[in-house]
C-alpha cells in the first residue's frame, strides 16, 4: 500500500478517550508534524497536538508500532486523545492536509490481512467479536480471531493436498499396472476427510447461530395468546394484551438472548377473514414474515387440541403452512391457554405432555401446551426453539462462523462426496482429481488462500471504519 490512512478507531460521540489509528508509510512524518516527533517504535509518549497555526489542539498519548510488528503490519500510530468529536474532527483534518485520507470502512483489517498479519475468517471474526450480543457469541469470535476456525480448516487443506498429490502422481505413470485407487487406501483417506469436514459443518452451524440468531415468527388466530407469549418470553411487558381480538396490527419485533442466541421474536397480527383495510395490510406483513422467519411458532387454542383433536388438521392456518416449501422443518405448534382446560388427571402431567402432530408431507410437527398467562412449560417450548434450530448448548471448540463459510463447507462436501462416487462408480483418477481441486478451493476461500476482489470488497465493507 502506498497511502496513509486514518481514522477514529473508537466509538463516535463523547467519551473519556478516543482512538485516532494512522497507518501507512507517512505515519511516523505525520506523528511529527502533529506532536512535533514520533516516539521509538513500540513506545509511547505524551505530547501535545498542534494545529498547522500552532495552536494546540489537545494533549493527547501518542503510540507508534513500526513495520511489520503492528495489527495492519505497516507502520502505525495511534493517539489516544480527550473523547471530543471537535477535537477528533481536528486532527484528522489536520492528518489529511498533510497527505493521508480518511480509510474506508474495514480498511485497516484488510491491510492486516493483506499484509500476512491475519487470514480472512480471523479478520471477520474481528467484527463479530465487536458485534457480539452475547457472552457465548463474544468468545466464540476470540477463538476465531486467535485463529482456532482457521486452523482446522487448513488440517482440512493439507490432508486434501497429501491425497492429490498421491493421485495426480499416480496419473502420470499410467504404465504401472495397479489399481492406485485401491492400493493407496483412498477411499479410507477420502472418508475420513468426509467426516471430518461433516464434523466442522456441524460446529460451524453452531456458530453461526451465534453470530446470525435466529429469527422466530409467531403467528394464529385472533385473540390465542401471541402477544402474551411474546411479553412473557421477553419479560417485558412489549406488546398491548387485551381479551379483544386483532390488537397486534402489525409486525412488532423484539430482540432477546436465550442460552446465549440471539433471537429476534416477531409478533404478528391475527390471520383471519377480514374486511379491514388495515387488518388486511397487517395479515399480508405477518404472511411475509412467516415466509422469512427460520421458525414458526403456530399459536393455537390448547382446548382444540385437547378437546377436539380431531379437528385441527382442519385448522385453516394449519392447512395454509403446510402449503408452504420446507416449512415443517421450521413449524412448532403451541397450544397456550392450558390453565383453561379441565382434567381429571394431574395437570402438571398434562402441561409436560409433548407430542407431534403429523403434516400432509407426513413429517411430524413438534407440539408442545403451555400457558403464556401462568409461564406453565415455558422452559420446555425454549428447549424445543432451539433444538428445532439445530443449536447443542455445549460450547467447547465453538467457533465463530458466518453464512459464506457454511457455504464453501457444503460446498467442499459436496465435491468430496462426489469424488466418493465418481471413485466407486466410475473408477476415474482424473475426476476424482478434479473433485478434490474444487473441495480444496471451497475450503480456501473460508481462510482467504483463495479469493477475489469482489469477495473482499463485500466482506470488509461491512466492517466498522477504523477496524
Amino acid at each position: 500500500m502506498s497511502d496513509t490512512i486514518c481514522a477514529q478507531a473508537s466509538a463516535a460521540g463523547p467519551a473519556g478517550v478516543s482512538l485516532i489509528r494512522i497507518s501507512g508509510p507517512l505515519s511516523a512524518q505525520l506523528c511529527s508534524a502533529l506532536a512535533g516527533f514520533c516516539p521509538p517504535p513500540g513506545s509511547h509518549r505524551l505530547a501535545k497536538l498542534s494545529d498547522q497555526d500552532g495552536s494546540v489542539i489537545d494533549e493527547a498519548l501518542v503510540l507508534f508500532f513500526a513495520e511489520p510488528r503492528s495489527f495492519t503490519g505497516e507502520d502505525v500510530v495511534e493517539l489516544h486523545v480527550h473523547g471530543s468529536p471537535i477535537v477528533v474532527d481536528m486532527v484528522l483534518k489536520f492528518l489529511c492536509s498533510k497527505g493521508a485520507r480518511i480509510a474506508k470502512p474495514g480498511e485497516f483489517s484488510e491491510r492486516a490481512f493483506l499484509n500476512d498479519k491475519l487470514d480472512l475468517a480471523q479478520a471477520e471474526a474481528i467484527a463479530d467479536l465487536i458485534s457480539a450480543r452475547s457472552i457465548a457469541a463474544a468468545r466464540s469470535a476470540q477463538r476465531s480471531l486467535q485463529g482456532e476456525f482457521s486452523q482446522k480448516i487448513d488440517l482440512l487443506v493439507e490432508e486434501l493436498v497429501q491425497l492429490r498429490i498421491y493421485i495426480e502422481a499416480a496419473l502420470d505413470f499410467p504404465e504401472e499396472e495397479i489399481d492406485f485407487l485401491t492400493e493407496g487406501g483412498v477411499d479410507m483417506r477420502l472418508q475420513a476427510l468426509l467426516n471430518n469436514v461433516h464434523n466442522l459443518l456441524e460446529t460451524a452451524q453452531q456458530g453461526a447461530l451465534l453470530r446470525e440468531g435466529i429469527k422466530i415468527a409467531l403467528t394464529g388466530s385472533p385473540n390465542v395468546g401471541k402477544s402474551t407469549l411474546l411479553n412473557t418470553l421477553t419479560g417485558e411487558e412489549r406488546a398491548i394484551v387485551t381479551d379483544l381480538p386483532g390488537t397486534t396490527r402489525d409486525i412488532l419485533q423484539q430482540p432477546l438472548t436465550l442460552e446465549g442466541i440471539p433471537l429476534t421474536l416477531l409478533d404478528t397480527a391475527g390471520l383471519h377473514e377480514s374486511s379491514d383495510i388495515v387488518e388486511q395490510e397487517g395479515m399480508r406483513r405477518a404472511r411475509a414474515a412467516i415466509k422469512e422467519a427460520d421458525i414458526v411458532l403456530l399459536v393455537v387454542d390448547a382446548r382444540d387440541i385437547y378437546e377436539e383433536k380431531s379437528s385441527f388438521y382442519e385448522n385453516a392456518l394449519w392447512i395454509e403452512l403446510q402449503q408452504l416449501e420446507g416449512m415443517n422443518n421450521r413449524l412448532i405448534v403451541v397450544g397456550n391457554k392450558t390453565d383453561l382446560i379441565s382434567f381429571d388427571s394431574d395437570l402438571t402431567q398434562i402441561n409436560n405432555k409433548q407430542t407431534k402432530l403429523t403434516s400432509r408431507s407426513m413429517v411430524d410437527v413438534p407440539y408442545v401446551s403451555i400457558s403464556a398467562k401462568n409461564k406453565i412449560n415455558i422452559s420446555n417450548l425454549i428447549d424445543i426453539i432451539l433444538s428445532k434450530a439445530g443449536y447443542q448448548k455445549s460450547e467447547e471448540g465453538l467457533f465463530m462462523a458466518r453464512r459464506r463459510h457454511l457455504d464453501a463447507l457444503i460446498r467442499a462436501k459436496e465435491s468430496m462426496n462426489s469424488a466418493k462416487h465418481v471413485m466407486i462408480n466410475q473408477r476415474a483418477g482424473e475426476l476424482v482429481a478434479e473433485d478434490l481441486r474444487l473441495a480444496q478451493e471451497a475450503l480456501g476461500e473460508i481462510t482467504g488462500k483463495v479469493n477475489s476482489d469482489e469477495l473482499l470488497g463485500r466482506i470488509f465493507s461491512s466492517f466498522c471504519i477504523g477496524k
